[in-house]
């Protein structure tokens, strides 16, 4: 969910009013204190052989993250650490940038004839390129090619694009490059103004806006290739991209295709592999035949069409596994909008609405769905698994260029997600939305979502009971890797969230978009972020890498951050916020930290913007660059100290350059408040 949601209570925008600055600390500024490289500044990587493969999870060595995150087939090689004759861009955590966008904060820009190569880490036939290339003049992508040749033999030409990529302005955004504002009565933080009837919209630079710059394109070698071979990425000469920019590979060893025998085979009911007519029907009467016969549903290798919706109830569905199994739609436009407000159909596979009961005993799994969804529109359903499964399982799906990977719409119960990939979304990841319950989404890989990567919104019906499990989410442009709205006795636990852009952080706790309190236990364990605690563009403050924030309702039930670990913050740690017109109606309270390490702030490890409390017990914390706890409280400044109460139950260690990070003087409520406290770029983390 973004800041400029429609989902906001009565259409509104959710920002506060110009507030007292007490230290103003431009965008640009703070970059620089954080020793950060902007796009313009390239530093050029010389060529040469790769001596060792330098394998990362999330950017960072794999040791600082064992146990978390989504065990996956592949290894993440980022391009910054390869071979190149091109230019490193970055690194760079300001929004609307390339390297900002990139994981790890970097990538590697190349022009025409240069290359990137890649030493494989491990035995591999297949990789994943994220890439950048530039947008079309009038907006609507281009396409160009990329060579791709492993030990000085040539594999394969891909042919990139930048069709799904490159969004502008305002939320819900534009293709156009050249569109004025979509909303001039907006907030406008580049001008610092709100343009009124009398008061033309501001000129703002145009593209305004640009961000959600990559894309990802999978490739099967043909062959096996083992470790210490290497892959080049090479620009050729003749090419329409001025640059093109590789952020990462993704080697991995792809197993034979599946075979499910004694199932109802697509083919047999007229589906084409080939995907030149269109398989919807001949998949309905595949559906239809399994249901009577009590069999499951395999759908071999090939590409399959699909222009609408596949509705799936007391089914299993198998595909040969995704790199083989490819259900691939155009996104249609309707006549009419439907019901539910679409105005666009697409590929997708969805259960019955939740007011008809929904579906129950879904079973899908081992294929790809590949949407063509290029801009955003919140009232379609265009997303790959949708509507409400109950008792149902989903898993070994690759997820790419839809809205939103999985949206469930209760009320409905018993759902897995297990061992998905999620690529390239418009919105959100996956959503539990009203009243999802008892259902588990477990070992994800969510990359480069356009919001949310993983949310539970319990709007109109509380979401309870549900589990966000080792899962990893990398690179949300907008919003949130996991969030969390509303809701009782839900769990987060495991996950590892790497580089938010913008409007959001790694770990979400809000009361906001209409959702149901919070009641309950909420548990919050045992998680690790990397490069969170984002600027906020509309508030121009520092977030932090997990953050509370009451708009709407008090924040008060029994919130247990347990075992997290949040490294290399940009700013804060751990936040606590309400808005400013709500300040002194709403309070955060009754959230407990215990066993935490923090390993860098650019600022603070604590910032409280917001009247509440919270409890701290072995939270240990190093290189944090200013005093450890920012308590502005409700802005009120009373003379009793600040309206939030920070609790000390012991073992709190570690800190900075001002000293320890909880301070016997700053207990329980001295006003520390810095509004806009001056950015100290933290060293890389290393082992604890």
């Amino acid at each position: 969910m973004s800041w400029y949601s429609t989902r906001a209570a009565a259409g509104r925008l959710d920002v506060p009013p110009r507030r007292p600055v007490r230290i103003a600390t431009a965008l640009v500024a703070a970059s620089a204190a954080l020793g950060l490289t902007l796009v313009g500044t390239d530093a050029v990587a010389g060529p040469g052989a790769a001596a060792r493969p330098v394998v990362t999870r999330a950017g960072l060595d794999p040791a600082l993250v064992a146990g978390r995150g989504a065990e996956v087939p592949f290894a993440e090689q980022e391009a910054e650490n390869a071979s190149t004759n091109g230019t490193v861009i970055g690194p760079d955590r300001t929004a609307y940038t390339l390297p900002s966008e990139a994981s790890g904060r970097s990538a590697v820009k190349l022009r025409p004839g240069q290359y990137v190569d890649f030493t494989l880490p491990r035995t591999a036939n297949a990789v994943t390129v994220r890439y950048s290339i530039p947008d079309s003049a009038n907006g609507g992508g281009i396409t160009a090619p990329l060579d791709v040749s492993v030990n000085g033999s040539r594999r394969a030409s891909m042919t990139l694009t930048s069709q799904y990529s490159w969004l502008y302005n305002q939320y819900p955004f534009s293709n156009d490059p050249r569109a004025d504002l979509l909303h001039p009565d907006w907030w406008i933080t580049e001008c610092q103004c709100v343009p009124s009837a009398t008061t033309p919209a501001p000129v703002v630079d145009k593209p305004f806006r640009p961000s959600h710059f990559y894309d990802e394109q999978r490739l099967k070698l043909g062959r096996t290739y083992h470790a210490g071979d290497t892959v080049r990425l090479s620009v050729p000469a003749r090419t329409p991209a001025a640059w093109t920019v590789i952020d990462l590979l993704d080697s991995e060893l792809v197993a034979p295709p599946r075979v499910v025998p004694g199932a109802a085979n697509v083919l047999a009911f007229g589906a084409d592999p080939l995907g030149r007519r269109d398989s919807a029907g001949a998949l309905d009467k595949a559906i239809a035949f399994a249901q009577r016969k009590h069999l499951k549903v395999y759908v071999p290798p090939g590409t399959y069409k699909v222009d609408r919706h596949i509705v799936v109830d007391d089914v299993t569905i198998v595909g040969a596994g995704s790199w083989y199994t490819v259900f691939k739609g155009r996104e249609v436009a309707l006549s009419t909008p439907a019901p539910d407000g679409s105005v666009h159909t697409g590929v997708g596979f969805y259960g019955k609405d939740a007011a008809d009961g929904g579906s129950s005993d879904v079973h899908l799994s081992g294929f790809a769905v590949e949407g063509d969804v290029r801009e955003r529109i919140d009232t379609d359903q265009v997303n790959a698994v949708g509507g409400a499964l109950n008792d149902s399982t989903v898993s070994g799906l690759y997820l790419h260029h839809t809205k939103v990977g999985l949206w469930f719409d209760g009320p409905m119960r018993g759902l897995r997600v297990t061992g998905n990939v999620i690529a390239d979304q418009i919105a959100d990841g996956l959503n539990f939305h009203t009243g999802v319950t008892d259902s588990t989404v477990s070992g994800n890989f969510v990359r480069n979502t356009g919001d949310d990567g993983l949310a539970m919104w319990s709007e109109k019906t509380g979401n309870a009971r549900d589990t966000f499990a080792r899962n990893t989410v990398q690179t949300p442009v907008l919003a949130n890797g996991i969030a969390l709205y509303g809701g009782t006795d839900n769990t987060v636990t495991g996950n590892l969230i790497a580089d938010p852009i913008r409007e959001g952080s790694a770990i979400h706790v809000g009361s906001r978009f209409g959702a149901e309190p919070f009641t309950g236990k909420l548990g919050i364990t045992d998680n690790t972020t990397v490069r969170a605690g984002t600027f906020e563009l509309n508030w121009r403050i520092g977030l932090g890498a997990i953050w509370f924030y009451a708009l709407e309702k008090d924040i008060d039930a029994d919130i247990q951050v347990t075992g997290d670990h949040f490294l290399d913050n940009t700013y804060n740690a751990i936040m606590f916020v309400s808005d400013f017109p709500v300040k002194d109606k709403y309070k955060i309270e009754g959230v407990h930290f215990k066993d935490i390490r923090v390993d860098g702030t650019g600022t603070s490890v604590l910032s409280a913007r917001s009247a509440g409390s919270a409890s701290f017990e072995n939270v240990d914390a190093r290189n944090v660059g200013a005093v450890g706890i920012n308590n502005c409280g409700s802005f009120n400044f009373p003379s009793t100290g600040s309206e939030f109460s920070v609790r000390d139950l012991g073992g709190n260690d570690g800190g900075g350059t001002t000293g320890p990070w909880l301070a016997p003087w700053e207990l329980p409520n001295t006003i520390t408040c810095d509004d806009r406290p001056p950015v100290v770029a933290p060293p890389a983390p290393g082992a604890w």
